[in-house]
């Protein structure tokens, strides 16, 4: 692996920043739905949850991202998102989240490859591809693109369930820095299936995300957009 510029290195420290503005703040990942169901009542269930999302969801995205920061077409790379993910209510989610990552990263990193996809999807491309390009755009590699995706996967639920619990943040910050090896597992993964094409891609299901966003959709009142 080519040795990363302290210019790139900052630039994926912004894209992963929580606070970049990209929207995923609003949205838990399935966390709402799970702790309502009882199935994420302390930091143990949460390190259970995010390790199945991470080996699940989080491979796929991380695959997806990959491979856009690789080079290959993101409308292929669009297509692809949709056909692994069967949840209408995950597709919405999915392109309104691309849109808003796009909004902030051409105007982070300006690029026409961007320009070229926002274009061709005026209503949000999925964001696991639009990261991948926001990714390419700041320098990056597949394999950034793909640590970006699977931390966002983990801390995302992470962040809302201190919010559902009142979960004490050291404890949440804790599960994510145990499962700091396997992300890293995850990312590779991914970025080598990204080098041998869309066909290679990973297509991991979680159908209980799945179902439980579904129904997660149709509530009158919600902490979380997803």
């Amino acid at each position: 692996m080519p040795r990363r510029s302290a210019g790139s290195r900052a630039a994926l420290l912004v894209l992963a920043d929580g606070r970049f503005p990209a929207g995923g703040h609003a949205h838990s990942g399935g966390a709402e739905a799970a702790v309502k169901a009882g199935r994420i009542r302390d930091h143990r269930d949460l390190a259970a949850f995010c390790r199945g999302r991470l080996h699940t969801a989080g491979l796929t995205a991380a695959a997806l991202a990959a491979a856009a920061a690789h080079g290959l077409d993101p409308l292929e790379l669009d297509a692809a998102a949709d056909a692994r993910t069967p949840s209408p209510a995950l597709r919405a989610t999915a392109r309104k989240l691309g849109r808003q990552m796009m909004r902030a990263a051409r105007t982070t990193w300006p690029s026409p490859e961007l320009d070229a996809l926002a274009a061709a999807r005026p209503r949000g491309a999925h964001q696991p591809v639009v990261l991948g390009l926001a990714a390419r755009a700041a320098g990056l590699g597949p394999e950034d693109a793909a640590h970006c995706a699977v931390y966002e996967c983990v801390s995302g639920p992470a962040t809302a369930v201190v919010r559902l619990l009142s979960l004490d943040p050291f404890q949440a910050t804790g599960v994510l820095a145990r499962l700091a090896p396997e992300m890293d597992q995850v990312a590779e993964r991914a970025a080598h299936a990204a080098r041998r094409g869309i066909d290679a891609l990973p297509a991991a299901s979680a159908p209980l995300l799945d179902i439980t966003a579904e129904a997660h959709a149709a509530w009158p009142v919600r902490l979380f957009a997803s």
